[in-house]
């Protein structure tokens, strides 16, 4: 600990006194300042045992030693230290009643104890606090690194909680809590989870202060990682602001931490690689090659039902001769939607101890997860976030989930994922499940641009021809159609006679070029009126 006024006075070289304040002598010093001036307390940063001969101070005046001692204990000075048999035989007594009246310890300097060998005595007692503290900040290194290398970061945590005399928890990427120490930590830990996502903003190495929940403690949030996007946080809870030594384990701690849970580029990219190769031969329907390469790097993931995730942005290859700046930035929003979702899966993944092969393709992810498990629920629940939000300056993420497949049908599963995106992208959702389509309509389907293009194209010539008012073609086909071809019901629907209507039909068919005997030509015919439906007139 930093030296005190007590220690000062039980220092047996320096022969000090206490005169006043006996009861504050416990007050650590971060200095021993020399000053005559009349008011020294502009150049006062608080905690300095002040040392003064009087050469400049009408020691004797009451008022004037009331105004200066209590300017003195305004200004932080812990202490004030005299020195007799200079200009005074002994303190004066307006010093000494102004000290007691205001609680500020007062110590007499013999004349044969010089300022130097106060501020010596000091400076050594202040090193070798310092010196002390870096040692103990080594230990405690040595300490968390054994318990790493021992524990894993289970181990650290409890390692870094005993030396700061708090506790501490681990944030995945996330921000869930993945380990706390002591067990009770747990529970606190969570409910900074706020905090821990606005940390996660900023870019890495990033740190804030906050109080703890009911202000309970004083919590240090630190972001791990090396990247633009933190992999992981770490919360250090205390009672108050940590000292050296404690500033040292809680370095060492995000040194460490940073190591286990950044992994080397090299060695990212390699999995990326194999995760890839994996992908491309389930897909090649090469089931049996892709567990060979595989090994047990993913589990049981490729022999039990699985989905397939397919997630794109929507950055595209971007046109025209404007804006590079722009153009990188909205690449990066790209990408940070990409690897938002990815970090959601990952983490669930981790937390739930289930495989999950994630494989990023430009502006494509791909992930295989197991059916039912809580990577998909995970990657739901992330695209549902961003549906309710719709946070489109983080890039516009569209994602289609496959229904459940097995090694043998993973390409028709992938297709499925392509199918289900491609419908998202169209009704502008971030997320269709390829079981919704299926159990949906194919009408809503209708209303893309392309289709009504296709549509208006194949009935103009009928609309042409009813415009002449020579006929109502258009009205009679779709009556007739919806009466699958009942010349009778139809033509009550009209209230025209069948032979009219068979006589529209024959020219519709003499316009069109086409026969209505052809199933195909009905289908067409039927669904380029309901895309029309609203245009029609």
């Amino acid at each position: 600990m930093p030296p005190t006024l007590a220690s000062l006075v039980h220092h047996s070289a320096l022969k000090l006194t206490v005169r006043a304040g006996e009861d504050r002598l416990d007050a650590p010093v971060r200095w021993a300042h020399a000053s005559e001036l009349a008011d020294p307390v502009p150049y006062m940063e608080g905690g300095e045992l002040l040392l003064i001969t009087a050469l400049k101070l009408d020691a004797e005046d009451r008022e004037a030693m009331r105004r200066y001692v209590k300017r003195l204990a305004g200004a932080g000075v812990v202490g004030l230290g005299f020195a007799v048999g200079v200009h005074y035989d002994d303190i004066p007594e307006a010093l000494v009643e102004a000290a007691r009246e205001e609680g500020l310890p007062l110590l007499e300097v013999p004349r044969r104890t010089p300022f130097l060998a106060i501020s010596k005595a000091v400076s050594a007692a202040i090193a070798a606090d310092q010196y002390r503290a870096v040692t103990a900040g080594f230990a405690a290194q040595r300490e968390l690194t054994r318990q790493t290398l021992t524990d894993g970061p289970e181990g650290l945590l409890a390692a870094l909680a005993s030396q700061v005399d708090g506790w501490a928890a681990l944030y995945d990427a996330s921000g869930a809590v993945v380990a706390a120490a002591p067990d009770w930590a747990g529970r606190r830990a969570a409910r900074l989870t706020a905090e821990v996502t606005r940390l996660r903003e900023r870019p890495t190495p990033a740190s804030s202060v906050v109080a703890g929940p009911e202000n309970e403690d004083r919590v240090e949030l630190h972001s791990l990682g090396t990247g633009r996007r933190p992999h992981a946080a770490l919360a250090v809870g205390t009672a108050s602001a940590p000292g050296t030594a404690e500033r040292y384990a809680v370095h060492s701690a995000v040194a460490l931490l940073t190591l286990t849970t950044e992994r080397s580029r090299s060695l990212y990219a390699a999995e990326q690689r194999i995760g890839a190769a994996v992908l491309r031969m389930l897909l090649a329907g090469e089931p049996d090659h892709a567990r060979a390469v595989a090994g047990d790097v993913y589990g049981g993931l490729l022999d039990a039902p699985f989905r397939i995730i397919v997630a794109e942005t929507g950055g595209g290859g971007g046109g025209g001769g404007g804006g590079g700046r722009a153009s990188r930035a909205h690449g990066e929003a790209n990408g940070d939607a990409l690897g938002a979702l990815a970090e959601s899966a990952e983490s669930a993944a981790a937390r739930s101890g289930e495989p999950v092969l994630a494989v990023p393709e430009g502006e494509r992810l791909v992930v295989l997860a197991a059916d039912g498990g809580t990577v998909v629920s995970a990657c739901c629940e992330h695209a549902a976030a961003r549906e309710a939000a719709r946070r489109s300056e983080d890039g516009d993420l569209v994602v289609g989930l496959s229904a459940p497949a097995g090694p043998i049908t993973a390409s028709a599963a992938y297709k499925q994922a392509e199918q289900a995106l491609s419908v998202a992208r169209r009704r502008g959702r971030v997320l269709v499940e390829h079981e919704q389509m299926a159990a949906g309509s194919v009408l809503p389907l209708l209303a893309d641009d392309a289709v009504k293009a296709f549509a208006d194209g194949l009935l103009r010539a009928l609309r042409d021809h009813d415009a002449t008012g020579r006929g109502d073609l258009v009205a009679s086909l779709r009556a007739w159609l919806s009466r699958h071809g009942q010349w009778d019901a139809a033509a009550a629907d009209l209230g025209v006679h069948r032979h009219t209507l068979r006589y529209r039909m024959r020219r519709v068919e003499e316009i069109l070029g086409r026969s209505l005997d052809d199933p195909d030509v009905r289908m067409e015919l039927w669904l380029a009126l309901k895309a029309t439906a609203g245009e029609a007139g």
